[in-house]
């Protein structure tokens, strides 16, 4: 019993066996020398250096000390212990009365020895090769020449003896040691394994992304039905059929992305797997003392080539035009693809079989994920201030003192980051307190500062506007022509939708139901921003959306 429980305290954590040549980390814990130095290779690549027992982390990999007296312990526990520690199964040549575990192998003599007969070895036979015990001493030797295998041809990408490289057929061949060339390709492992923690790790963070993206999509779903109800009890008795199949799109919108997506995540998680099997064959390659084992391992193709295979196929075939928009960078676009396709059909139909009443609530049929809609304070009025976030353009009369560039605004005005060149968006605003303002698009060509920077003061921008007279008086302008609403709006949230290939822009008003105040046609000619204009109080920016996009 009190062997056994010596036993155990003498094995090493990581490779769950006796120690060998153990070595102390800062933090007093022991591990055999080869363990941790693969632990260390492996895990060094992220900057920090963990210990196996107790994560202690070290940001410099740490010195390993030899342990002297766990060295000891060791020996003189496995020579009293010969027949219960049989740690590699192979037995002393010279042992013929009873099996005694070797602890080397001599590739001169071609015999496995004990603690007793390797300390004789040592004394007589000096300057003979030892290894780890093996019983496969012949293979380390030419099988022409009978010599140790001592280099590497890499012509031949061989393991050969001095005689091979001197008078043999390598004879003039570009040759390295063995330990040299064993390094060279462990270090090409080590890279390949880096790149395939890294690659393992992105396919990881998209499974995550598509399953967010799934969640999302279902439910979005439920939601969409409920609005879309809540939208036609008032004219039930007119649009019974259409809120039956907007209800049924939904729901095939739905199934259609779980599919789709379920599809695209069981693939991953497939490449994920394949992943780690490369890995784990990586490190336990990396983890072998024997430079021969490690070099006749035969190489393949995309063993260190974590792009072998790629990422073409998953996503964008089978599945991945439904699941991410068909192009790279899918996590951008999951499901937008579909619910823009369904969403214009069932606009399209709508703006064709209703009035002007039904032409209202369009913009309710979008199901895509928002996307922010950022102002750009390079181009900020100095009496703006723009929140931390992006979002809020607020009017000061405290000068914010940032460097006058052509690019800035005069007369409290600011535009967005992003630019759209085609497709369906949308964005909203809040308004809070503010005395005049107006909302709109702009050119990048527009002028930055006179009255032909104004909102819809020229022909490269469109606004809606409020006035100082009646706060709740609408009017919109462009290319200096005012057109008063009649609406009477209360609201202080509005609505801007741009569909830039059929040359709309249109506003709305955010209350209850949402109400159409006005759509411009124009052929759009350059890209548009997002354009804000505020004195007194501010404008944020309160979603912002989009169903296709090329930004």
């Amino acid at each position: 019993m009190a062997s056994a429980g010596l036993r155990k305290e003498l094995n090493c954590s990581i490779c769950k066996d006796i120690y060998t040549d153990p070595v102390t980390l800062r933090c007093g814990h022991n591990f055999c020398q080869v363990c941790i130095d693969g632990v260390q290779d492996t895990e060094g690549g992220y900057g920090e250096y963990p210990c196996p027992e107790c994560r202690a982390t070290f940001h410099k990999r740490p010195p390993l000390q030899k342990n002297i007296t766990l060295c000891n312990v060791v020996e003189n526990f496995l020579s009293t212990q010969p027949h219960q520690e049989k740690i590699t199964g192979i037995c002393c040549t010279y042992c013929v009365d009873s099996p005694v575990p070797a602890v080397k192998s001599c590739l001169h003599c071609e015999a496995s020895l004990c603690i007793k007969h390797l300390k004789v070895h040592i004394e007589t036979s000096a300057d003979h090769v030892l290894t780890e015990p093996s019983t496969s001493l012949k293979s380390r030797k030419c099988s022409i020449h009978r010599k140790i295998l001592e280099y590497y041809c890499t012509e031949d990408a061989a393991c050969i003896c001095v005689s091979c490289s001197s008078v043999g057929e390598h004879r003039g061949h570009r040759v390295e040691i063995l330990d040299e060339a064993s390094e060279k390709k462990k270090k090409k492992l080590r890279n390949g394994l880096h790149k395939l923690i890294t690659k393992r790790k992105k396919t990881k963070e998209k499974v995550k992304t598509l399953e967010e993206r799934k969640r999302k999509a279902q439910e979005i779903a439920p939601g969409e039905a409920e609005r879309v109800t809540a939208l036609f009890i008032d004219i039930r008795r007119r649009v019974d059929d259409l809120e039956k199949r907007i209800l049924s799109e939904v729901s095939k919108w739905e199934a259609r992305m779980t599919l789709s997506l379920s599809d695209v995540i069981q693939k991953l998680e497939i490449k994920k797997d394949e992943l780690s099997r490369k890995m784990r064959h990586i490190e336990k390659l990396c983890n072998m003392t024997d430079p021969l084992t490690v070099l006749q391992e035969p190489d393949t193709g995309d063993l260190c080539d974590p792009e072998g295979g790629g990422d073409e196929d998953t996503g964008r075939h089978d599945g991945g035009d439904e699941a991410t928009g068909g192009h790279d960078g899918g996590d951008e676009d999951t499901g937008g693809h579909h619910g823009g396709d369904w969403g214009a059909e069932l606009i399209s139909h709508i703006s064709h079989t209703l009035s002007d009443m039904i032409r209202d609530i369009n913009v309710i049929f979008h199901v895509q994920d928002p996307a922010d809609i950022l102002l750009d304070v390079n181009t900020a009025d100095n009496n703006l201030f723009i929140s931390d976030d992006l979002k809020t353009a607020t009017w000061t009369w405290k000068t914010q003192n940032r460097p006058e560039t052509a690019e800035r605004f005069h007369d409290y005005l600011v535009m967005s980051g992003r630019r759209f060149t085609s497709g369906r968006h949308y964005w909203d605003v809040e308004i809070s307190r503010s005395v005049l303002w107006s909302v709109g698009m702009c050119y990048p060509s527009i002028d930055r500062r006179g009255r032909q920077s104004h909102i819809g003061d020229n022909n490269k921008s469109w606004g809606l506007y409020r006035g100082m007279v009646n706060n709740n008086q609408y009017s919109v302008i462009h290319d200096s022509e005012v057109i008063l609403l009649p609406h009477q709006i209360s609201s202080d949230g509005v609505r801007i939708c741009l569909d830039y290939e059929a040359g709309q822009l249109s506003f709305y008003a955010l209350c209850d139901p949402i109400r159409h105040l006005h759509t411009f046609t124009a052929s759009f000619s350059e890209p548009l921003h997002a354009v804000l204009y505020v004195y007194g109080g501010s404008i944020k920016i309160s979603g912002s959306n989009w169903e296709e996009t090329s930004l």
